[in-house]
């Protein structure tokens, strides 16, 4: 079945994009009465068909509605440094958003290199990713955030900080109770200085190991979001 991306239906009735549109029309080649599913990133899947094939206006009608489709026991947001390599960060967000992620927000640390992110092609590797993987809910993409400013947020939850400073720390699945929401801060390939650890442990953070291997930033990223999806299975 052909899945499509539509945030801003509401009505019975509902016309594509043209860029979807075009897609499913001209790409797919679908016709009147073709089956086709549709997400809001919202939590709502959509069951529909075709009833006016237009390549730049093609008109569906929904025939089912299921909410909370997919909805899991926590939330998980996820804080990380954008590393140089910008296709390494994007690899990131595809598979974080695969695995199941609700908030991300790349963060501006003391020994960050990346200063400056695109959101716009961004978002369209989150809804690419939320597609392939059959996602009601859309993760949310916060803008590029200082360090010093995110950690001061209040937050609903349990709260990490994952570094390679050589310390006793529990590991993130040992600490982390199932179920809990979750926040997690992943540092820029330098780590994070020690000013930035030990300001999260004042603000209640607690510090955790991702495993015994020295992670890239992604990796270190991925293995967290791995991590409280499989325990909250």
């Amino acid at each position: 079945m052909h899945l499509f991306y539509t945030p801003d239906i509401s009505e019975e009735t509902y016309t594509l994009d043209e860029i979807e549109s075009k897609h499913c029309i001209k790409v797919l080649r679908l016709n009147t009465g073709d089956q086709i599913e549709l997400i809001d990133g919202k939590g709502t899947f959509y069951e529909a068909k075709i009833i006016d094939p237009n390549p730049k206006k093609c008109k569906i009608e929904i025939t089912k509605t299921i909410k909370e489709f997919g909805k899991r026991n926590h939330y998980l947001h996820i804080a990380i440094a954008p590393t140089k390599n910008m296709d390494r960060f994007e690899w990131f967000l595809e598979k974080a958003t695969e695995i199941g992620v609700d908030e991300i927000t790349p963060i501006l640390c003391d020994r960050s290199e990346r200063k400056i992110i695109k959101l716009e092609r961004l978002e369209k590797i989150i809804i690419s990713a939320v597609k392939q993987s059959i996602k009601a809910y859309k993760p949310k993409l916060n803008s590029l955030t200082n360090y010093s400013d995110f950690v001061k947020l209040n937050f609903n939850g349990s709260k990490y900080i994952a570094h390679c400073e050589e310390n006793e720390k529990q590991s993130l699945k040992t600490s982390y109770k199932t179920g809990n929401n979750a926040l997690i801060l992943i540092g820029p390939e330098g780590d994070f200085s020690t000013k930035e650890i030990e300001l999260a442990k004042i603000l209640n953070f607690h510090e955790i190991s991702l495993g015994q291997s020295r992670l890239r930033t992604e990796t270190a990223g991925l293995v967290a979001c791995l991590t409280i999806n499989l325990r909250s299975e």
